[in-house]
C-alpha cells in the first residue's frame, strides 16, 4: 500500500483499550466508534434471536426463509461503502482494491456462512431462545482453539478461564436438557437442534479466525464493508437456492408475515455489522467473547418475552457465563495497565536520555567555542 492512501485514508478504529489488544493496524483507538458497532451488535443479537423465534412460534415452519432473513440485507451496506465517497469524505472509489482473490475467498466464506445459518435456524426452530443461546455459547471454546492454530492467538489464563467456565455452562445445560424439552417437540427433533446448534457454534468459531486471517489484508473500514456485503451476497445465494420451492406459512397474516421479514433482516444486518468491526479492529477471539457476552441478554430476553423456563441449571449456566466473560474483560484491564506502566517508563527512559544527550551536545559547544577563542 502506497504512502498516498495512507494519509489520505482516514484509519477508523473502534479498539476499546480493556476491550483489545494492540493492533498495529490501528494505532489510535477510537471509542465513539466502538461502542457504536458493539451497539449495533447488542441490538442486532437479541433482536434477530427474538424475531426468528417469533416467526416459528407463529407456524413459521420454512428453515430456508429463516435462513435466508440473516444475510438478505446486505444492500444495506451499499450506504456505509458508496456514502463516504459520494459526500467527498473520502477519496477512495469502492471496490478499488478488491482483488479477485478476495472477492473468491468473500464467496467460499459467504457459503460457509450460510451453512451456519441454516444450522442455527434449526436450532431455533425446535429449541427455546436461552437453551439455544447458552449452546451457542459454546462457540468460544472451538473459537481458543481455531484461533490458537489459525492465527497463532496465545493462551493465557484469562481466556482458558473464560472458555472453561462457559463450555461448563453448555454442559450443565446438556445433562439437564431432558427437563427443558417443549412438549410438542419430539426427542428426536430436540436433539436435532440441540446439535445443529453445536455445530452452529462450531462453523461460526471458524468463520471468526478466517475474517481475522483476511482482514490482514484489509487496511481500511470501507473494505470490511465490501467483503461483508460479497460474503453476505454468497450466503443468500445459496438459501435462495434453498427457499425456491418454499411456500407462505404464518398464522398472523401476510402483513404480519413480511413485517417480521423485514424486520429480521435489518436486525440481523446489524449483527453481522457489528461481528465484522470487532473482528477488523480487535482480534477473533475478543469478538467472540464479546459476543458471547450478549448470550446472557438472549436468555434474559427469550425468558421474558416468550416465558422460557428459567429454573436452577439455567440460572447456574449464565452466571457462570457471565463470570467467564467478566474475569477475561479484567484480565484485559489488568494487562493494559501493566502494558501502559511499562510503555510510559520506556518513553520516560527515551525522555531522559534525549535530555543527556542534548546537555552532552551543549557542553560540547560550549567546549569548541572556548577552544576558538
Amino acid at each position: 500500500m502506497d504512502q498516498t492512501h495512507q494519509n489520505k485514508e482516514p484509519q477508523v478504529s473502534f479498539a476499546i483499550s480493556f476491550l483489545s489488544r494492540k493492533n498495529p493496524r490501528n494505532p489510535h483507538y477510537n471509542l465513539p466508534l466502538l461502542v457504536l458497532n458493539y451497539f449495533f451488535l447488542f441490538v442486532g443479537s437479541l433482536s434477530s434471536c427474538l424475531l426468528s423465534k417469533y416467526y416459528f412460534i407463529h407456524k413459521g415452519s420454512s428453515i430456508w426463509v429463516s435462513t435466508w432473513v440473516q444475510c438478505a440485507g446486505f444492500p444495506f451496506l451499499f450506504l456505509p461503502i458508496f456514502l463516504p465517497y459520494l459526500l467527498k469524505c473520502s477519496t477512495r472509489k469502492p471496490f478499488s482494491h478488491f482483488t479477485l482473490k478476495i472477492f473468491t475467498l468473500s464467496i467460499l466464506i459467504g457459503f460457509l456462512l450460510g451453512l451456519n445459518n441454516f444450522l442455527f435456524s434449526w436450532g431455533n426452530y425446535y429449541l427455546p431462545v436461552s437453551t439455544s443461546s447458552l449452546l451457542l455459547s459454546s462457540q468460544l471454546a472451538f473459537n481458543l482453539i481455531l484461533s490458537v492454530l489459525l492465527v497463532k492467538q496465545r493462551i493465557t489464563f484469562n481466556n482458558l478461564n473464560c472458555v472453561i467456565l462457559i463450555v461448563i455452562s453448555s454442559v450443565l445445560l446438556a445433562l439437564e436438557s431432558s427437563h427443558d424439552k417443549p412438549e410438542d417437540i419430539s426427542k428426536t427433533k430436540y436433539l436435532l437442534g440441540f446439535f445443529c446448534s453445536i455445530g452452529a457454534g462450531l462453523l461460526f468459531a471458524l468463520y471468526l479466525p478466517l475474517m481475522e486471517i483476511i482482514y490482514k489484508k484489509v487496511y481500511c473500514y470501507a473494505m470490511v464493508m465490501e467483503m461483508q456485503m460479497v460474503m453476505e451476497f454468497g450466503a443468500t445465494l445459496l438459501a435462495t437456492i434453498g427457499m425456491v420451492r418454499e411456500s407462505l406459512v404464518f398464522d398472523k397474516g401476510p402483513r404480519d408475515y413480511y413485517t417480521t421479514v423485514c424486520f429480521n433482516v435489518v436486525t440481523w444486518q446489524l449483527c453481522f455489522i457489528g461481528t465484522a468491526g470487532m473482528v477488523f479492529l480487535t482480534s477473533s477471539l475478543t469478538g467472540g467473547i464479546c459476543m458471547t457476552a450478549l448470550m446472557a441478554m438472549n436468555v434474559v430476553g427469550g425468558v421474558f418475552v416468550y416465558g422460557d423456563a428459567f429454573g436452577g441449571v439455567k440460572i447456574v449456566s449464565t452466571l457462570l457465563s457471565s463470570w467467564g466473560f467478566a474475569s477475561y474483560v479484567f484480565g484485559l484491564y489488568i494487562k493494559m495497565k501493566l502494558e501502559r506502566k511499562e510503555e510510559d517508563k520506556r518513553n520516560n527512559n527515551i525522555n531522559t536520555n534525549e535530555n543527556n544527550n542534548s546537555r552532552n551536545n551543549d557542553v560540547e559547544m560550549v567546549i569548541i567555542d572556548n577552544d576558538r577563542v
